[in-house]
């Protein structure tokens, strides 16, 4: 959980698991650990997509029965905070995902699935 959150290679820990904001890198340079091998998808963004959803409706509706503000004040507020939770959860979502991959050997399995009936 903690290499996760630094976003280091699942195999030896090292930093340099995204080579861009949510992109992985094509391997570890301290290891060599093929990332590509791994299917993460899109199940780290539905599950964000409510987790998010959930956060800003709750704030969103208490701060609109406790003051009232005006709507552009909503926009000002709510579509910043929507983005950035979302970008900064999903690095953490997907380096969770790839290291329970490589934990549980998911990419091994997948891999001898789609080679075929021996």
């Amino acid at each position: 959980m903690l290499t996760a959150l630094r976003g280091g290679c699942p195999r030896c820990g090292e930093a340099g698991l995204f080579s861009g904001v949510v992109t992985f890198a094509p391997r570890c340079r301290h290891c060599g650990l093929d990332f590509a091998s791994f299917n993460v998808g899109d199940g780290a963004a539905s599950f964000l997509i409510f987790i998010v959803g959930g956060i800003i409706l709750g704030l969103a509706l208490w701060l609109e029965l406790s003051f009232a503000p005006p709507i552009w004040l909503h926009a000002l507020l709510w579509i910043p905070l929507a983005t950035g939770l979302t970008l900064g959860l999903l690095r953490l979502a997907k380096a969770i995902l790839i290291a329970m991959e490589y934990r549980h050997e998911a990419a091994a399995a997948l891999s001898e699935a789609n080679d075929g009936p021996d």
